[in-house]
């Protein structure tokens, strides 16, 4: 009979956490559409299907949905707290438990924003090629970089003006370096930020890119690049002292965060 207890136990916690977590569907049906701001009557976002779209196209389109009292949005599930829903309003409390008051459009203009806008994919660094001579110990070396984009993708997740989550996505870049004696060559070599795994966070190195590398001096150790890792338009940088020695090796350095 315990047995028999037990069992029936764990089939109501598991029907309690079903029910839980089950989506609102009705809810979901009623986000349908161009929603504005109650306040500026600017265009906010438009939720289609279980994606909503931003105005801003520098902002990535979030996968939504709608749990209890709960708007779930976005990679990292946030969760922000429904005070009021109908048809033609949604209001929330937003990361700051700000209220934040919508009203669902009703221009069809407001739609057209949407028709043709893809969202953009930021290129953080253009591509730079820098040649630089210089003399040690009475020798000339040629030290060259060139930063490339890639179209490898880095997200970076941060807040709009509503202060939801929301997501850019930028290209990382790859540095060549290169460094030569007359005409032999000492080092050439791509870098790439993975080499900075380990050296910085993981949870920074998931959302940074390989921003610059810049030589500025030579010495008895070698060749310094002055090399940052950096969160895209953000102000958080790693500074590293990269140093190619004169026999081929780096060495790299952190210099300041």
């Amino acid at each position: 009979m315990a047995i028999t207890a037990g069992m029936l136990n764990s089939c109501q916690q598991k029907e309690n956490k079903v029910v839980e977590t089950a989506e609102d569907t009705n809810a979901k049906s009623m986000l349908q559409g161009v929603w504005i701001d109650s306040d500026t009557q600017e265009v906010n976002f438009r939720a289609k299907g279980d994606t909503i779209y931003y105005a801003d196209s520098l902002y990535q389109p979030a996968y939504f949905k709608i749990v209890g009292d709960s708007l779930i949005m976005g990679d990292n599930r946030q969760r922000y707290e429904i005070v009021k829903q109908t048809a033609n309003l949604l209001w929330f409390k937003n990361s700051n438990s700000d209220l934040v008051k919508l009203q669902k459009s009703d221009n069809p203009e407001d739609a057209h924003i949407f028709e043709s806008q893809k969202p953009k994919i930021l290129t953080y660094t253009e591509v730079v090629k820098r040649d630089t001579v210089v003399t040690y110990d009475n020798q000339r070396y040629h030290c060259y970089v060139a930063i490339n984009p890639t179209r490898y993708k880095v997200h970076r997740s941060t807040f709009n003006d509503d202060g939801v989550e929301v997501d850019n996505v930028y290209y990382d870049n790859i540095v060549h370096v290169s460094v030569y004696k007359g005409n032999e060559c000492l080092y050439s070599r791509d870098i790439r930020k993975s080499l900075f795994d380990g050296k910085v966070p993981a949870q920074f190195l998931s959302q940074a890119i390989l921003s610059d590398v810049e030589f500025y001096k030579v010495d008895s150790n070698g060749f310094h690049f002055d090399t940052t890792v950096c969160i895209p338009d953000g102000a958080s940088c790693y500074m590293f002292d990269v140093t190619v020695g004169f026999t081929g090796k780096i060495r790299i350095r952190l210099l300041e965060y």
